[in-house]
């Protein structure tokens, strides 16, 4: 889905009122009981609920999953701030009425926030302040709440975007005023700020609600996009019944060295579970016998040097190349590097230490093969790309990477962002915080490369290999907590990912 501005948020509301034809009053009331779904999911762990209102459409939000909630016969209690607007929406007048006139919310009016009231700790907040149309930073009363707030001990989840926080582009917000939410349900798809490390951590876990709008038909443009299932559907290449190992490619994985050969275990094993035909590892001599040990179906090609690559084999079989987990960043090494991208003509990956030799010999970066993909995380980039303030200039220095040198930037993390030659960026909506532990990086490597061998666009191996990485480390968490998540166990569910992919 795309990742739309404030400003072309509000135009496809007004398109599809127009062109569905549907009322504001009940586009409301579709957003509201998407956003009441979720939150009576997360609902039943506390005692009462506590929505605390704006007066515009995002408060009307508020309001129509308050009368929903009533109506379950819950404890329900509406807060409405009164004094950030002259007049209310027309769609939230309509949405206080009808919950006046149930009687079954507890409702007060506030015009301070000394009037703030007590609310009980096991009581969880809903944020329904403002939405996404925000463009300064709040003052006032409206801070006084928001601070009130962020005081409070209890969890908060926020409808579209925290108060607060700006859709777009944050630089010049007080992001100590903004809302602090555990839970963030945007409406239609996220907002640019919600994907970004530094605005990103203030609305918590994201649950995107599909009311339908007619963004297809508007035919809107954006550079970002948010990838989920239903995206990768036609990327996925099945199995062909009359096939053979040659038919799904054959890749290399040039990694290891000596007190490293995990990171080459781990990619190539994950290269296996993706699918490639046949793996072959390059591997220094210390670690040929990790290697026939530990990954019996990859196959092994012994450099010349005992701990450390200084060579490469003959290249003219590979479909596919992975070059970097814990190669390590001998001068040697640095040279194999250099004489790979000069002459290579196989689809490329380039992970860890390949990464930091770039970093350390940014002439090179020209030399690039068009459509490399590139996969580092934030100290690997900077090392290449230089310092960044904030993390939408990050974001632009990577859409700036990916398009002078021509390649495709996988840059790791939450939502990890892929951005390619053409100045798209795509936004990853699997993964967790488990998978922030030591060989993670590896398998993306392996599954990455396995989809290059078996002839995914480079385009399409980064997108719904960063996917599937994710969904599997999800799959993980399962059956583990955030804690004892390890990399072998997103190798261990990587079929599971292509069994709904297959469906």
């Amino acid at each position: 889905m795309r990742i739309l501005t404030a400003e072309k948020m509000r135009e496809l509301d007004q398109f599809t009122i127009k062109n569905e034809p549907i009322s504001s009053y009940d586009l409301m009331e579709r957003a509201a009981e998407g956003c009441y779904g979720r939150l009576s999911f997360l609902e039943k762990w506390y005692f009462s609920t506590i929505y605390i209102c704006g007066k515009g459409n995002n408060g009307g939000d508020g309001l129509a999953m308050a009368r929903m909630h009533s109506e379950d016969e819950d404890a329900v209690v509406v807060v409405i701030i009164l004094e950030h607007t002259k007049e209310g929406s027309t769609d939230f007048a309509k949405n206080l009425y009808l919950l006046e006139e149930q009687g079954n919310a507890e409702v007060f009016h506030i015009k301070t926030a000394d009037e703030f009231p007590e609310i009980a700790t096991d009581a969880v907040v809903v944020d329904a302040i403002l939405g996404n149309g925000l463009s300064r930073p709040l003052d006032g009363f409206l801070a006084g709440v928001t601070q009130k707030m962020n005081q409070l001990s209890n969890d908060i989840v926020s409808i579209d975007i925290p108060t607060g926080l700006f859709a777009d582009d944050n630089s010049a917000n007080n992001l100590e005023l903004v809302v602090r939410a555990d839970w963030t349900f945007p409406i239609h798809a996220p907002k640019l700020s919600l994907l970004l490390p530094d605005t990103g951590s203030l609305a918590g876990q994201m649950d995107v609600v599909n009311i339908g709008l007619m963004e297809k038909e508007m035919n809107s443009s954006s550079p970002y996009e948010y990838v989920e299932f239903e995206d990768l559907k036609d990327l996925y290449i099945p199995r062909l019944k009359f096939s053979h190992k040659g038919t799904y490619g054959h890749a290399l994985l040039v990694a290891g060295s000596k007190g490293k050969m995990g990171a080459a275990q781990l990619g190539a094993s994950a290269c296996l579970r993706t699918g490639a035909g046949l793996v072959t590892t390059h591997v220094p001599a210390c670690g040929l016998d990790i290697m026939q040990i530990g990954v019996m179906e990859a196959m092994c090609s012994v450099d010349s040097n005992h701990d450390f690559i200084i060579d490469l084999p003959n290249l003219s079989s590979f479909n596919a190349i992975g070059i970097g987990p814990g190669i390590g960043t001998e001068k040697d090494t640095a040279n194999v590097l250099k004489r790979l991208i000069q002459d290579v003509d196989a689809r490329l990956v380039l992970d860890a230490d390949a990464l930091n030799i770039l970093g350390q010999n940014k002439t090179w970066l020209s030399f690039l093969p068009k459509a490399t993909i590139l996969t580092p995380h934030p100290m690997e980039f900077e090392r290449m790309a230089g310092k960044w303030k904030t993390s939408l200039e990050r974001l632009q220095m990577q859409i700036d990477f990916s398009v002078k040198y021509g390649v495709i930037v996988v840059l790791k993390g939450a939502h990890t962002s892929t951005s390619t030659p053409s100045g798209q960026v795509f936004f990853n909506s699997t993964g967790n915080a488990g998978m922030a532990t030591a060989g993670s990086g590896d398998v993306l490597t392996g599954i990455i490369l396995g989809l290059l061998a078996q002839g995914y666009s480079p385009e399409s191996a980064a997108i719904l290999g960063v996917y599937i990485h994710g969904h599997a480390g999800d799959i993980g968490l399962e059956r583990d907590s955030l804690q004892s998540l390890i990399a072998s166990d997103i190798i261990d569910h990587i079929g599971e990912v292509f069994m709904e992919l297959s469906i």
